[in-house]
């Protein structure tokens, strides 16, 4: 981000997300954001970020009626920064299994979303995670820091690039918390309402734009 200019942030609308909270969230770490489906301008920004929640087969659906599987693919390609949050996150790898369906994903990353073996299911509420070294999501913040989450399902093996950092949690069993891949990151916890941690890293991804 140089000078003055604000990096410009679709948040892509495809029926499911926090969508607001996330555009207020953006703003106040200094993005210029949009939220809307429209293939041209999640192309043309700066960053394109993902949300999600609820069930991995119904945001499938909706991400798949406004062509973002499309979107994030060409995004990825060209080099383009995305950033998934929650279900958003977990759309992105091969395959998600709820409910005994097993729902292709996006596919950016080989894998499966799975329930996590748990007593108590969701995951809700703050938890601390083991950030990768190197990583830019999670420069500047203590090791004790914590985030927000609320989740039954969680990428719980990394069969990525060996190069990508992973971030990961424990709730019961570990799991894949964060991942910065090149142009393509997310989180399984919620930024925007992850306080001032949230912020700190929501302004460090906008600042790498």
């Amino acid at each position: 981000m140089s000078g003055s200019v604000k990096p410009r942030v679709v948040i892509l609308d495809y029926g499911s997300g926090n969508l607001r909270s996330a555009q207020r969230a953006l703003q106040r770490v200094g993005a210029q954001v949009e939220v809307t489906a429209d293939a041209d301008a999640a192309a043309g920004a700066d960053g394109l970020l993902v949300p999600g929640v609820g069930a991995y087969a119904a945001c499938m659906a909706g991400l798949r009626n406004v062509n973002g599987d499309k979107i994030i693919a060409e995004r990825v390609q060209s080099g383009r920064p995305v950033l998934g949050v929650c279900v958003g996150m977990q759309i992105l790898f091969a395959h998600g299994v709820e409910f005994g369906v097993d729902t292709t994903g996006c596919g950016q990353w080989p894998g499966a979303v799975t329930r996590l073996d748990a007593p108590v299911i969701p995951h809700m509420g703050w938890n601390v995670v083991d950030a990768a070294p190197g990583s830019t999501l999670f420069a500047g913040l203590d090791a004790d820091t914590r985030f927000y989450f609320v989740h039954s399902y969680a990428a719980q093996r990394w069969e990525g690039r060996p190069e990508a950092l992973v971030t990961w949690a424990t709730h019961q069993v570990p799991f894949v918390a964060a991942v910065e891949d090149g142009p393509l990151a997310a989180t399984q916890f919620h930024p925007e309402k992850s306080g001032d941690a949230g912020a700190a890293l929501l302004s460090n991804w906008v600042e790498a734009l």
